[in-house]
């Protein structure tokens, strides 16, 4: 490539897209149907879903600029520009862009969570332990606290609880430790040097499984700098509100604290909480949800063949059968 040539768009292979389309499908096929994509990143879930139906209307949430950017190109591209509203807003802000938009219930919503791929693909974003570069990690890079703040300021106490509970390091306190002797020689600055230090401080027998030995720490810096987890307990109740009856919620996870919370909003919503002293279930205390996927679903070995990122990957759905008493 030249140095005049325009940077290449990143290849985007979206995860679980066949299984996605096919969970999400039956309640988007109206037209004036409408799915709310709440981590639209590059788009890829949502183009599969506009061309699979010519009736869909596409509400797209994303805090990231770059990607907001990257997907209306897209979107435009193939032709469906008028068909997709793009919303810069974090997926908890569900209920207040609807409001915005005068949109009382939608037919689908889907979660991608996680670092996109656009994210990881460019270096200067701080995602990837993989190549030196700013220490940052914002999703939105207009928020207020950067990975590097998180690393330089949190007590050893805090920082050692983020690493165990975020990244569910075995080594946090140790990590810890080592972050607050060196962050008063010089405070961290960039990846290399975070992610050289946490290799330092896990025993060389551990450090032989298990991937990259920094992998936790950085997933657990992203967590907290974003507040990933807490944005989706708040978001996928306020999802499942806005679902009308038939309406379908999918959401793809890439870790077991995503996957957690995730499996007991569900479940939560599958109950029957009829009183256990009462002799037929009550209709008003039935459950609003049907399970649509048994467990979390794995891709299949050739998704994963293709597209290793997509290894962890698992997906959960489920459809609203009746509104809350």
């Amino acid at each position: 490539m030249s140095s005049t040539e325009p940077p290449r768009p990143p290849v985007h292979v979206p995860v679980l897209l066949d299984r996605v389309v096919e969970l999400l499908g039956p309640a988007c096929a109206a037209d004036g149907a409408v799915l709310v994509d709440a981590t639209l990143g590059l788009a890829g879930h949502t183009l599969a879903m506009l061309e699979a139906h010519p009736g869909l209307r596409v509400v797209g949430l994303d805090r990231d600029p770059d990607a907001r950017a990257e997907a209306t190109a897209r979107i435009g591209s193939a032709g469906h520009a008028g068909r997709v509203t793009v919303v810069p807003a974090v997926f908890d802000e569900l209920p207040e862009v609807l409001d915005r938009l005068g949109i009382e219930e939608v037919q689908g919503v889907l979660f991608d969570l996680g670092v996109s791929s656009l994210q990881l693909d460019r270096p200067d974003r701080g995602f990837s332990y993989s190549t030196d570069a700013p220490l940052d990690m914002r999703m939105d890079p207009g928020a207020p606290r950067t990975a590097a703040d998180v690393v330089n300021t949190y007590a050893h106490g805090d920082l050692a609880r983020v690493l165990r509970v975020y990244g569910e390091e075995r080594f946090a306190s140790r990590i810890a430790s080592a972050i607050e002797r060196e962050r008063t020689r010089e405070p961290f600055t960039g990846t290399a040097r975070l992610a050289e230090l946490v290799r330092e401080s896990i025993p060389a027998a551990t450090r032989r499984t298990g991937g990259h030995p920094a992998k936790r720490t950085f997933q657990a810096l992203r967590i907290e700098v974003n507040d990933e987890l807490g944005a989706l307990e708040r978001a996928l109740p306020a999802a499942i509100d806005a679902l009308a009856v038939g309406g379908r919620v999918a959401v793809i996870t890439f870790h077991s604290l995503e996957d957690r919370i995730v499996k007991q909003t569900l479940a939560a919503g599958a109950v029957d909480r009829t009183p256990p002293e009462l002799p037929v279930p009550l209709p008003e205390h039935g459950p609003t949800l049907r399970l649509l996927t048994r467990g979390g679903e794995a891709p299949t070995s050739q998704e994963t063949a293709t597209n290793p990122r997509a290894a962890s990957a698992r997906v959960r759905a489920a459809e609203r059968i009746r509104r809350a008493a």
